[in-house]
């Protein structure tokens, strides 16, 4: 399993050895979930399903969420953080499972879109619960939201004050937060560093932007300031940059207080926490970056005379993203004069578009026949019709890869059923749980005729 933690959902994640889960477990620090087992003929086994089964059960693509892994992850961050509120991005992924899983695992919910809003809703997940993100926020989101009376909005642009506050009534005042950027560089990828200045997100400490967003917001009646928010980036793996943007929003909270009398009671650091993709790859480490930004707030806080604000954390990825696995079949094996080898499967950038948007890194195994033949390098490639629909470059398998092969993908939680489209008019693929050895589909598979039926003229 991938750990955000040594201390925190590997090992809250570990299953008994029961005949659900009899098998060989995978090596500490691989990218597979907890519960996965090597069983006899080469075939793998995750929550106690065979993955070989699963897939001639319910076709492929297909994708598994371990509901004990997402849990798992899910209870670690409410035991290292108890005093914060940890809220799951649902951006990384959402459907009306996760939704009860996370809210019966305590943590509340960061949505940024009326379908994410709605299907929670409807989900049953409690709306005081909720914190509504977005820097283009519709009417129609902002309608909804007080409706259902959210917990928090986020603010993030000066023109959308006036627009809530004109929809609030003052006896009943909204929580917002203001998002700010403390001009702290981190992630993976400049596509995803969104702490500093230069981007679509937030206002900037730098230059008043965000000084400025706070006297609007207290300003309106109808709108209670309840603090402030940042999200620095995605794949961070080190607590450097949030404790850096820790030293430079408390310094805005002095001011904030020096200039308005107001102390805030909330500072919300945003997620962006990374996991490990392949084996040896960096990862946050959820204890030490929970005892490492309590400590800097609280000395921070102290430094500048101010009462410690409520912390508020948004992990998506590191609650679902190693819970996943992808299952694709193998159509065709094509070797070329140059000696490359491609293995073409029945997926691709329609359902996970990270390695052709951000150059994202995976690995790939054969389940569901024992080879031995030696591995060597093959690019696993997707269907559609890009040069750039590359899944897993230099996979290592084994040279006898046949059509009718089935691959597994770990890590497939996060940013990919959520970024799925349908190009090429490719459904997108189902999804199931997997939990003491058994199956239970939770999204079906999208099919020629649900995009029949989206045609409504000629």
């Amino acid at each position: 399993m991938t750990t955000v933690a040594t201390t925190g959902p590997s090992a809250a994640a570990a299953p008994t050895a029961t005949a659900s889960t009899a098998g060989t477990p995978t090596a500490p620090g691989s990218p597979w979930p907890a519960s996965t087992r090597t069983r006899p003929g080469g075939d793998l086994a995750v929550g106690g399903v065979g993955l070989a089964e699963a897939a001639d059960r319910f076709g492929t693509p297909l994708y598994l969420l371990d509901e004990q892994e997402l849990r798992a992850r899910a209870r670690a961050y409410r035991a290292a953080l108890p005093h914060a509120e940890v809220h799951y991005a649902a951006k990384a992924f959402l459907c009306s499972a996760v939704a009860n899983w996370v809210e019966e695992e305590g943590l509340g919910l960061d949505v940024c879109s009326v379908g994410e809003l709605q299907l929670a809703a409807a989900a049953g997940f409690p709306p005081q619960r909720m914190l509504l993100h977005g820097n283009a926020k519709s009417p129609e989101e902002l309608r909804l939201a007080l409706r259902l009376r959210v917990g928090r909005i986020v603010i993030d642009g000066l023109a959308e004050i006036p627009r809530l506050a004109a929809l609030t009534v003052a006896d009943e005042p909204q929580r917002v937060l203001v998002r700010v950027l403390p001009g702290v560089a981190a992630g993976h990828h400049a596509a995803v560093r969104t702490g500093v200045a230069g981007q679509k997100f937030g206002f900037p400490i730098e230059g008043g932007d965000a000084a400025e967003a706070v006297r609007r917001v207290l300003a309106q009646p109808g709108l209670r300031l309840a603090g402030l928010h940042c999200h620095l980036g995605s794949q961070i793996t080190d607590p450097e940059p949030f404790l850096a943007a820790i030293d430079r929003i408390t310094a805005l909270l002095a001011g904030i207080r020096d200039e308005h009398g107001v102390e805030l009671p909330e500072l919300d650091l945003g997620g962006g926490h990374g996991v490990a993709y392949l084996p040896g790859d960096p990862e946050l480490d959820l204890a030490e970056y929970a005892r490492l930004v309590t400590a800097r707030l609280a000395a921070a806080c102290a430094a500048h005379g101010l009462r410690v604000p409520r912390l508020l954390v948004e992990p998506g990825r590191a609650v679902v993203g190693p819970a996943g696995v992808a299952l694709y079949r193998v159509l065709a094996v094509k070797h070329g004069t140059d000696g490359r080898v491609f293995a073409a499967v029945d997926g691709g950038m329609s359902d996970n578009p990270r390695p052709a948007l951000y150059g994202s890194r995976y690995t790939a195994r054969l389940v569901g026949r024992a080879s031995h033949a030696e591995p060597v390098p093959i690019d696993v490639v997707g269907r559609h019709c890009e040069a750039g629909d590359v899944l897993v470059p230099g996979a290592h398998l084994p040279a006898d890869l046949r059509p009718g092969d089935l691959l597994a993908v770990p890590v497939a939680g996060a940013y990919q059923l959520s970024m799925a489209s349908t190009y090429n008019l490719v459904g997108r693929p189902a999804l199931i749980a997997v939990r003491d050895g058994r199956a239970r589909q939770l999204l079906r598979r999208e099919t020629v005729e649900d995009f029949l039926r989206r045609e409504v003229g000629r």
